[in-house]
């Protein structure tokens, strides 16, 4: 398995869940340009399972 701490992530747009979880809206990697950033992907959540 390759290590991806570190690495630069490509650019995306993708659509977001707000904080209150009201509404969705878009984000992208440029809108957190100059800031830390931490990414995580959970795969169940949004899913009936």
């Amino acid at each position: 398995m390759e290590r991806l701490v570190g690495r630069k992530a490509p650019d995306f747009t993708m659509n977001a869940c707000l904080g209150d979880g009201s509404d969705f809206c878009k984000v992208s990697l440029e809108d957190y340009k100059g800031k830390w950033l931490v990414m995580f992907f959970y795969p169940l959540d949004f899913t009936f399972v």
